[in-house]
């Protein structure tokens, strides 16, 4: 977590001292999230939410840092697997026209609540990749659209990862 803030300062500093703008906000939207490689598993409708700082060095690029809460995890029958993760994508985002972008990076979820039980080894780290889309529109308001997968199984005994579409209504301050 330590190597991950001070990743994010020097990424500031850098857009600080060299990027075009800089955007800070709130977002917030719904996950349909589901484990890859498990049969007989539905969607689960969850929550997320947090903050983003928007660095754009020029017309075409940007970077997004984000710092969110999600519940993810997925649903069978009567009942539900919970996975409560902090996650922390690094997103780039390319301008296509204006406010229209498409959005790709990594994501880092570290898990701070779950219904498994001490009896399934979970895994504390969760590492995604995410694609996407987004528009930024006049006033502040951002929308984007996104689908995580995920490299990393979500505990030691299983190869069922994490598979996670967004949808996410934000606002710049700045």
């Amino acid at each position: 977590m330590k190597k991950i803030f001070f990743l994010l300062i020097a990424v500031v500093f850098t857009a600080t001292t060299y990027g075009q703008g800089i955007d800070f906000g709130i977002k917030a939207g719904a996950n349909f999230s589901t484990l890859t490689d498990a049969t007989g598993l539905k969607n689960k409708t969850g929550f997320h939410g947090g903050i983003f700082l928007g660095l754009k060095f020029n017309d075409k690029i940007a970077l997004q840092p984000e710092l969110l809460y999600s519940q993810q995890g997925a649903k069978f029958d009567s009942d539900k697997i919970e996975l409560n993760y902090v996650n922390v994508p690094v997103v780039l985002k390319y301008y296509l026209i204006q406010g229209l972008n498409i959005q790709a990076g990594p994501q880092f979820g570290f898990i701070v609540d779950d219904n498994l039980g001490d009896a399934f080894d979970k895994k504390p780290v969760d590492v995604s990749g995410l694609l996407g889309a987004g528009y930024d529109l006049p006033m502040g308001l951002r929308i984007d659209a996104r689908y995580h997968f995920g490299f990393t199984a979500i505990g030691e005994d299983t190869d069922s990862k994490n598979g996670v579409f967004s949808l996410a209504l934000g606002y710049s301050f700045l």
